[in-house]
């Protein structure tokens, strides 16, 4: 019997060329990188997100993309999100978006924030999860250049949950991997992490800066789930 499934599906706009692997599309969100949408992948036989960037009209997007599939292909923890499969069109000359297939999870900490007050016993398995997300994710590489990986961009709506209170980090765009015995001047920008979350040092446009910085950005993250407030709001790097 022949497959029915349609190759292609179009949601607020935006054209998914997945081909028959996947159904079910449902539109999940979207921001500067693209948008995502939660799919049932008939090859894995579950739910996943799949989402879908546009990286070829500009170098930073490229960069990011690349780099994001790069990290994500070698990390394997259970607080990280898995990387299921990345793809783009058979013809170079249609090749403008890529799709990343992920594992599918129901919600965001972000979200989550904006409709409920967390119990404390939430906070801390939610706090552990994420620390023990950045601290194993250092001994999950093969080769010692890529022990050390800054996530950059630490916030609630880059960490996912499930109905089960599974939490996974995602989001590795602004991901660098350090390596702690070369000189960093010049390889680390000083603007990353959204502003609310974004360490002193690199307010102050330090380029030289380590794993630190993703701590700074979980203490911004526990005071919230505490408080249901952004703890340092502001318009800028000043007020």
């Amino acid at each position: 019997m022949a497959d029915s499934r349609p190759e292609s599906y179009t949601l607020k706009g935006q054209v998914f060329s997945v081909g028959s692997r996947f159904s079910d599309l449902n539109y999940i969100g979207e921001g500067s990188y693209g948008m995502v949408v939660s799919a049932f992948d008939h090859q894995r036989n579950e739910m996943v997100a799949i989402k879908k960037i546009m990286p070829f009209e500009h170098q930073t997007y490229c960069q990011r993309t690349y780099r994001e599939i790069r990290i994500l292909r070698q990390l394997d923890h259970e607080n990280i999100i898995p990387l299921y499969d990345a793809f783009t069109s058979e013809k170079f000359e249609d090749m403008k978006e890529v799709y990343i297939v992920e594992k599918f999870m129901e919600t965001d900490l972000y979200k989550l924030l904006k409709v409920q007050k967390l119990s404390a016993d939430h906070i801390c398995y939610f706090l552990y999860q994420i620390l023990r997300g950045l601290k194993n994710r250092m001994f999950t590489f093969a080769i010692k250049v890529l022990t050390n990986v800054l996530h950059r961009d630490l916030k609630p709506s880059n960490i996912l949950l499930n109905r089960m209170c599974d939490l996974r980090i995602c989001d590795f765009g602004l991901a660098r991997i350090a390596d702690p015995e070369c000189d960093q001047a010049g390889l680390l920008t000083e603007y990353v992490a959204t502003r609310w979350y974004r360490a002193p040092e690199i307010m102050l446009t330090s380029k030289i800066y380590t794993k630190a910085i993703d701590l700074w950005s979980v203490g911004c993250i526990l005071a919230e789930m505490y408080s249901n407030r952004v703890l340092f709001p502001g318009k800028h790097c000043i007020l």
